[in-house]
């Protein structure tokens, strides 16, 4: 099953999804530089806090907690270095770190080192310039996982549609690197699964096809700014959470059913040449 992931920093709201089956919790302080990249689009734009990340992780019970930090970056008049933004981060409890918007190695490099192991790493492939350079950033030791980011990275080329990428094939070539490093990756976000323009069903069974391990639950699957009963909430986390754990063994068993067969006809073939 995919990891299902959810971004709050209610913790009313983290007890429900993962009573719902999320299995982690995204917290995202990240907001150097977005508004000029965002600005005026429909995307969220959260600024969670060190605080938000310690009050998630006490609540939670079983899910874990991922982090989204900020791009690399100096000490500010407003904000601490990336340095202490991961000490901090990982000192409130954070089980996974997100780097996000890197465009060189060495930003890696350097966010690996300030993590040096003491929580899983997830790379957030999202601008032109790591998608270039993914060969040799996947060369690197302590990457735990990578998020491929469609949201930022269709913006930055131009596109008008965020599963333009995946349609044009850039997803195929991105993962294909990946999964051959035996590196964890997902891609994008869900809505629920027969709502979206392109609808969360399609998505899913293309996280299936490609060999993904996680996705965003989207804003859309359960916009708490705008429901905020806590009832109805956790209906929608019930209810649309397992309608998708329903689709995913679907998708497995069609997924196996192909494996079995490619397999044995690997086999054979071997079978028959080794006479």
């Amino acid at each position: 099953m995919l990891n299902l992931m959810y971004i709050t920093n209610r913790p009313e709201v983290a007890q429900v999804a993962e009573m719902a089956g999320v299995d982690w919790i995204f917290v995202d302080m990240e907001f150097i530089d977005k508004d000029a990249r965002q600005g005026g689009l429909d995307t969220v734009q959260n600024h969670h806090t060190i605080e938000d990340v310690a009050n998630i992780k006490s609540c939670l019970t079983k899910s874990k907690l991922l982090v989204r930090i900020n791009p690399i970056h100096d000490v500010r008049d407003d904000y601490f270095s990336s340095k202490e933004e991961v000490e901090a981060t990982i000192k409130a409890g954070a089980d996974i770190i997100m780097l996000p918007f890197f465009k060189t190695v060495e930003e890696v490099n350097k966010f690996l080192g300030y993590v040096n192991g003491r929580g899983q790493t997830c790379l957030l492939v999202e601008t032109p310039e790591a998608v270039l350079l993914l060969d040799k950033i996947l060369e690197l030791k302590g990457i735990d996982m990578i998020h491929l980011g469609l949201n930022d990275l269709h913006l930055a080329l131009g596109m008008k549609f965020m599963f333009e990428l995946l349609a044009d094939g850039t997803v195929d070539y991105l993962s294909a690197k990946i999964r051959a490093k035996g590196i964890p990756f997902g891609f994008g976000g869900i809505a629920k699964l027969n709502e979206g323009i392109l609808s969360g069903a399609s998505v899913l069974k293309e996280h299936y096809r490609l060999g993904s391990s996680m996705v965003i639950v989207s804003r859309s699957f359960c916009n708490t700014d705008r429901v905020t009963d806590i009832d109805e909430i956790r209906s929608i986390f019930n209810t649309g959470i397992a309608d998708i754990r329903n689709l995913e063994r679907e998708a497995e068993n069609a997924y196996n059913y192909f494996i079995f067969n490619r397999n044995m006809v690997v086999q054979t073939v071997q079978k028959i040449i080794s006479k």
